[in-house]
């Protein structure tokens, strides 16, 4: 393990389900992402690739303060303090994209929407309905597995203030664009969580080879819209977007996301065909 004070884990040190490898290459600007992206040679590689990315300097510089000056409540705990990869089945039916990690949640846990409330939320509903196999997700390496799913976001890296900048959406843009395309052939449903990964993935669609509508449908919690998939896909039926409101704290305390709610839009997702 590394020092218990290093801003990240470098790869290949044992960090469970660690895609990278020392020579794992790294992208330090947006043009060497969009070439890394376009010449991996299979799903894992790019999951490794996006996993050591150095390319937005505001974004590495935060990543790694926060691993090292942590959350009081995690002062004890090593960080991951990297881009978190996609992960999950390799072949999903269901593909599940968020906005970025959260700074002491996949920023620490090396695992997107793991430990933070809304990942308890999230994974409980998957839970629930099939998607997942176990009711929780702390840490990479927990035994946790997606069934017929897969998770991503629109940003790899956490941002400060959870917002990331245009620029930044469009340097990460080929990462996702890629793992889209390379899912395409299975995938029967895409889930947005939240307005901002609705926005994001549109442009990760079009790239990746669906047929996207204009103007762009709006964003709404069971906001439905059936695209025509790429020339990469297994089949040529309709595509289902879905929309769903993020399970964030500020909603589950509210209401304004609700268990039913989550299950419900899962339970779509799941028997869509």
């Amino acid at each position: 393990m590394t020092d218990a004070r290093a801003p990240y884990v470098p790869p290949g040190t044992g960090w469970p389900d660690d895609p990278a490898a020392p020579d794992t290459p790294v992208a330090h600007g947006a043009g060497e992402v969009i070439e890394l992206a376009a010449g991996a040679p299979d799903l894992a590689e790019l999951c490794a690739r996006q996993s050591v990315c150095r390319a937005c300097d505001r974004l590495v510089a935060w990543r790694e303060k926060v691993a090292v000056e942590r959350r009081r409540a995690f002062a004890a705990e090593e960080y991951w303090g990297r881009p978190i990869p996609g992960w999950g089945d390799p072949e999903p039916r269901v593909l599940i994209v968020g906005l970025a990690p959260a700074a002491h949640g996949g920023n620490r846990t090396g695992r997107i929407f793991t430990g933070d409330r809304s990942g308890d939320w999230l994974f409980a509903s998957l839970h629930r309905v099939g998607l997942a196999a176990q009711a929780t997700s702390v840490h990479a390496g927990d035994g946790q597995r997606l069934i017929g799913a897969r998770m991503a976001a629109t940003v790899r890296c956490a941002p400060p203030d959870n917002k990331p900048t245009p620029l930044e959406r469009t340097t990460c843009l080929p990462w996702l664009a890629r793992e889209v395309e390379d899912v395409a052939r299975s995938v029967r449903c895409i889930v947005c969580l939240g307005g901002f990964a609705w926005q994001g993935v549109w442009p990760a669609l079009k790239q990746a080879g669906y047929d996207v509508p204009r103007p762009r449908p709006k964003f709404g919690h069971g906001a439905e819209v059936e695209l025509a998939p790429p020339p990469s896909a297994a089949r040529r039926d309709p595509v289902l977007l879905l929309g769903c409101y993020h399970p964030s704290q500020q909603n589950t305390f509210t209401g304004r996301v609700t268990e039913d709610m989550l299950d419900a839009v899962f339970v779509r997702a799941r028997d869509y065909d």
